[in-house]
């Protein structure tokens, strides 16, 4: 009887073709990914999508932000999209964002863990982790900033402090055209330095100057089209060569180097003094020591300090090096702030947060930087945590959400002249005026961690820089407002020229 079946069986392979087994096989995958990607009942409309990948190669990756507001139109405020077996819908429109991050916020309060996220963060850290390690983290971490200066008198002369050895590092330049691009992170980046490792770095400093060509190159290679194609197949792209290894080896030496720095501060560690965001962490895991509950550990440290350094350097050395490459496009408006700077501010006073109240066209200014910077133009992402109903839709629990920030701050309907720089967008008679589509930080329970000291960083540094020089293009030199594209969109690198004034 055995015999006979595997005759039988032998018999009827041979029958079939190679072919005819492969194209089994493809018809058999191509029915299983239809069946298991079905949209469900009154799901957000959106373009049709490929096997497999989804709608993965109808977004230019040169412009993704740009490439998704065609769908807006076709499809409207709410549509969805596919990347791999991820489901995800954009949200355009002023009354739908506040919908989903403040309204109904504990429905979209998670952040999604891509695959890349997952392998470099696991679940932990301060702007991708969920549930109970966020909310401990937060509070911790928000406590330990405003501990250490955030809102204070003290963190302003530490900005000051950092903007002298800036002008000092540009004034040596003597006018001559230079990339200011690593001489602005270097600033940036040792504010929150003096907050989470207790000192500043020298811009001459090897070792510094590393850390910084790392993280920049991280937040570079996240958007290229192999590491997205890692988040929609990462045990395929595991076994393949390309920048998603390079970016997996750089994020290892970014913790190998935050590593080292919490094993110095622990050799002369003073449990009953906290010198900084370290410092204050290690006291924080002996309090929870033994409880296996805690997500204070050493390992949560590390992923903590790297969030805070990325998002304290990227996101507002990005917007200061458009600021500067703004005013050297448009000289006169540079004018009218220097102009304004001089009114308020003689020549031995430095810029503080008090004077900002003074000087409403210089803070329109900053504000239009952003606004036409765009450098978060999607938002962070969101997760829907439980099924949820928005707008007359269906949105299962899971879905990724992304907020349309560049529709809403290019939106006609809010902005007078929205492709174009333009600072009285936020003046008023004169006087510096809020507007509610604004939303650089975001809004709700995750907004931005940092947004007052970056407001401070953005204020100081901006204005201190203007005070001392005016900003040109190089002689023979064409600038132009092309961009970076980047998990921020930061300005093609630009040569300017930095005049001293006076």
């Amino acid at each position: 009887m055995l015999e006979a079946l595997g005759s039988l069986a032998a018999a009827l392979w041979a029958a079939l073709r190679p072919g005819t087994v492969l194209l089994g096989a493809i018809v058999f995958l191509l029915l299983t990914d239809l069946l298991n990607r079905r949209r469900p009942k009154n799901y957000p409309p959106g373009p049709p999508r490929l096997p497999f990948v989804g709608n993965f190669f109808q977004l230019d990756f040169e412009q993704g932000h740009l490439s998704l507001q065609r769908f807006v139109k076709k499809y409207g405020n709410l549509f969805s999209l596919e990347f791999g077996d991820l489901p995800s819908v954009v949200i355009t429109g002023l009354p739908l964002i506040k919908e989903v991050l403040v309204y109904q916020d504990q429905n979209f309060v998670n952040r999604p863990i891509s695959p890349i996220r997952e392998r470099v963060f696991k679940k932990n850290g301060l702007i991708m982790s969920n549930g109970h390690i966020w909310k401990e983290q937060r509070r911790f971490s928000l406590t330990a900033l405003r501990n250490f200066g955030l809102g204070r008198k003290s963190l302003e002369e530490r900005i000051q402090e950092e903007v002298a050895y800036l002008i000092q590092a540009i004034g040596e330049e003597k006018g001559q055209p230079f990339n200011p691009h690593f001489k602005i992170n270097n600033a940036v980046s040792n504010i929150i330095c003096s907050i989470t490792f207790g000192e500043r770095f020298d811009y001459q400093d090897d070792q510094f100057q590393e850390l910084l060509r790392l993280l920049d190159e991280v937040t570079y290679l996240e958007t290229t089209v192999w590491c997205q194609l890692y988040n929609v197949f990462p045990r395929i792209m595991n076994f393949l060569p390309g920048p998603h290894q390079m970016l997996f080896s750089n994020w290892r030496k970014l913790k190998m180097f935050v590593a080292r720095v919490i094993e110095n501060h622990k050799r002369d560690w003073n449990p009953a003094e906290a010198r900084d965001f370290i410092d204050a962490y290690l006291q924080e895991t002996e309090k929870h020591k033994g409880n296996a509950a805690s997500s204070f550990h050493e390992e949560n440290l590390i992923y903590n300090t790297l969030d805070l350094f990325f998002a304290g350097t990227e996101t507002t050395s990005t917007t200061l090096r458009w600021g500067l490459l703004y005013m050297a496009l448009y000289p006169e408006i540079q004018e009218k702030v220097q102009a304004e700077i001089d009114k308020v501010l003689d020549e031995s006073q430095q810029p503080s947060m008090a004077t900002r109240e003074s000087m409403p066209y210089t803070n329109a200014v900053i504000h239009e930087v952003q606004r036409m910077g765009n450098i978060l133009p999607l938002n962070v992402p969101r997760e829907v945590t439980v099924d949820t109903v928005l707008a007359g839709y269906h949105l299962p629990k899971g879905t990724m959400v992304t907020t349309n920030l560049t529709a809403l701050h290019r939106d006609p309907a809010e902005w007078a002249t929205p492709d174009t720089f333009n600072p009285e967008h936020f003046l008023e008679n004169g006087q510096f005026k809020k507007r509610e589509s604004f939303l650089p930080f975001s809004i709700g329970k995750r907004m931005c961690l940092g947004e007052q000291l970056a407001r401070a960083e953005l204020f100081i540094f901006f204005t201190s820089l203007l005070q001392k020089f005016t900003f040109r293009p190089p002689e023979n030199e064409k600038l132009s407002l092309k961009f970076r594209v980047s998990l921020t969109l930061a300005p093609v690198s630009h040569r300017l020229c930095a005049v001293p004034r006076g």
